[in-house]
């Protein structure tokens, strides 16, 4: 396959597990798209050569001093028309200290996942230390081109001696390749634009992990008001140099900000 002929994703990064483009049926087609568990997201052509995939989701990230954290809603959808999942983890460890958002295809963004986590793992057999997150996110941006998954990747370099700091990190990864690190915040999905207001009016430079988490649930629930292929609750993970913990929070728990979810 010529690369230039690759399905290429909406300039929006938007993507969610079990989209579906209008027209297409749910158990997926032999058109070229990647079959979704329990749904689709094959691809609509719209032009000659052009392939487009209707997504919807919101995923956001956050820079602490301490480490970084993520964020999504727990909506799984068909076109962002009916919800044919209310429980879906878009937040999955990849490292020990380093977590990805998935959104996009499920089979494409789980086989995505267990490369990842393989290179991740080979890395540290061959060579007795841990993969530091800009090895991660070179390899993970390599291994993503040509799929239709757009994931955010945070983690965090351990600190290299006593009296150096950790160091978090955040990577804003595409479908063509391409790798961003943001030094404050990212979001993506279709509930991105409404995401990045909230983040840009809370987000604080100087916070701690704990303090950016209620941030972060606010970017997700004012995204869910709004996008309709968002909601059901909110998945946070918290990725610092001791490793990650993902929270889940339903709707209520997440509406009261703070309520305690269940962590696994």
């Amino acid at each position: 396959m010529n690369p230039n002929d690759r399905p290429s994703l909406d300039l929006d990064g938007s993507l969610d597990p079990l989209g579906v483009a209008p027209g297409t049926n749910a158990a997926g087609s032999s058109g070229g798209g990647i079959p979704a568990a329990g749904g689709s997201d094959t691809p609509a052509a719209s032009g000659e050569n052009a392939v487009e995939y209707s997504t919807g989701t919101t995923t956001v990230g956050l820079v602490a001093h301490d480490g970084v954290v993520l964020a999504t809603d727990r909506r799984a959808s068909l076109g962002g028309r009916f919800v044919s999942n209310k429980n879906v983890v878009k937040v999955e460890q990849v490292h020990p200290t380093a977590a990805v958002t998935i959104a996009g295809s499920v089979g494409a963004a789980q086989a995505y996942l267990k490369q990842l986590r393989a290179e991740a793992d080979l890395y540290e057999n061959r060579r007795g230390r841990r993969m530091s997150m800009e090895a991660l996110s070179t390899v993970g941006s390599a291994i993503l081109r040509g799929l239709p998954v757009s994931p955010l990747l945070g983690g965090v370099d351990p600190a290299r001696d006593a009296e150096a700091d950790a160091e978090p990190r955040l990577y804003q990864l595409d479908g063509a390749g391409g790798r961003i690190e943001e030094s404050a915040f990212a979001a993506t999905g279709s509930g991105m634009t409404v995401a990045t207001g909230a983040l840009e009016r809370e987000y604080d430079p100087e916070g701690d992990v704990e303090s950016a988490v209620p941030t972060a649930v606010d970017a997700v629930l004012a995204a869910s008001e709004r996008d309709t292929a968002s909601g059901n609750g909110v998945v946070v993970a918290r990725v610092t140099a001791d490793g990650v913990e993902t929270e889940l929070r339903d709707a209520t728990g997440a509406l009261m900000n703070g309520a305690a979810g269940g962590v696994r």
